[in-house]
């Protein structure tokens, strides 16, 4: 009975460990690559097209777990708050989680986000980008990249639990590299 018990404790060992490294998610960009090339529904149902804006303007594409949750919102509503410290530098800001377009707009109606949200729900561009998941492979990656009107990726900021700071350390990383 102890030998069945250990077989089975190092089989569920096993599978946890490989949903760790399992993901969907390429390499991770990093600064100095350009982002690719994508379309995606955003809130109001209208096909976001991402070369549109590349060649135009610079971008803060955040990308965040989940609609209406408490971190993910605190990083929503504290990108609301320092809306206009982008576009007074002619920023367009980004939010991409895989939740719908529904949802989206659901969420940005709630807490008056003044920007765009995409609804990636197959979470094909997260993958493009190289977002993984956390904690354990359960939760997606909350990760933000500044980004030059030429597509370059001049600034990236990677962590799950200090939603607001993403925006602090864009606007310091867009202060220092954007003049």
């Amino acid at each position: 009975m102890k030998k069945v018990a250990f077989f089975v404790l190092i089989i569920v060992l096993v599978l946890i460990v490989f949903s760790v490294f399992k993901s969907n998610a390429q390499i991770p960009l990093k600064v100095g690559d350009k982002i690719p090339s994508f379309e995606l529904q955003d809130q109001s149902g209208n096909t976001f097209k991402i070369e549109q804006y590349v060649g135009n303007t610079a971008m803060v594409i955040y990308f965040y777990p989940k609609d209406d949750t408490p971190g993910c919102t605190k990083e929503a509503c504290s990108f609301r708050d320092a809306y206009e410290a982008f576009t007074d530098k002619n920023i367009k800001v980004i939010g991409i989680s895989s939740d719908d377009v529904e949802s989206h707009k659901n969420f940005a109606a709630k807490y008056n986000l003044p920007f765009t949200l995409l609804a990636d729900t197959e979470n094909e561009v997260r993958g493009m980008f190289g977002v993984k998941k956390n904690a354990f492979g359960l939760i997606p990656g909350r990760v933000t990249y500044v980004v030059d009107k030429q597509g370059e990726i001049i600034f990236m900021y990677d962590s799950q639990l200090k939603a607001a700071k993403h925006i602090e350390e864009s606007l310091k990383a867009i202060e220092a590299g954007m003049q």
